[in-house]
């Protein structure tokens, strides 16, 4: 009597995102494949290894798939170093609103890291830059942000710009930035929104 032959073991069907290796070189070769949901992985799983900076960053920049750039923007928050925080500065000069905006937003969420780089963020000749770098400063959570507005009123030439900053100062001034707000209303005399918004950061901060 013939043996009948068992039925194969069936094998485990791993997605394709979990077959590449799982160490860096493979989690960075994985960043770059035609797989969105490999990318994905791979983008989640270099979360560990702050190494990685600048191939998340440079995925960052081609990245196509909305699900796997905002893994990358949430490793980037959480590497948090140089190389991540210039790689999201330089984005800010990108004319991708969606990934300027996206980098501004976590840019928001690195106060220490990106302390150092705000003082060349508004002095950057782009005035478009300058500010953006004030709306990082809105969620910004540092001691120096109504020191930096109030620099930024006193000597940034650009009215936008000074008026960006004059919004933001009427909500965080203190009465060290009454002198700098009186000057700006000299320097932009014939700016009526200039007038209107310095006039209200000062009422707001005498009704402190």
């Amino acid at each position: 009597m013939a043996l009948k032959k068992g039925k194969p073991t069936p094998t485990l069907d791993i997605p394709g995102e979990r077959q590449q290796a799982r160490d860096l070189d493979g989690l960075v070769q994985a960043l770059q494949a035609d797989d969105p949901l490999m990318r994905r992985w791979a983008a989640r799983d270099l979360t560990p290894h702050p190494e990685a900076a600048a191939a998340l960053v440079a995925q960052l920049r081609r990245e196509t798939e909305n699900s796997v750039l905002q893994v990358i923007l949430t490793s980037l928050t959480a590497i948090g170093d140089d190389t991540a925080v210039q790689g999201l500065i330089d984005c800010l000069y990108l004319e991708d609103a969606m990934l300027r905006n996206a980098a501004i937003e976590v840019l928001k969420e690195l106060p220490d890291q990106v302390a150092p780089f705000m003082d060349r963020l508004l002095q950057d000749p782009d005035p478009d830059v300058r500010i953006f770098a004030v709306d990082v400063l809105e969620s910004l959570r540092h001691p120096r942000v109504e020191d930096w507005l109030i620099e930024v009123i006193s000597q940034d030439p650009h009215v936008n710009v000074c008026a960006t900053a004059v919004d933001l100062l009427g909500e965080v001034g203190s009465d060290q930035a009454k002198a700098a707000l009186a000057s700006l209303k000299q320097r932009f005399a014939d700016e009526p929104y200039i007038q209107f918004a310095a006039d209200l950061a000062l009422k707001r901060i005498e009704a402190e």
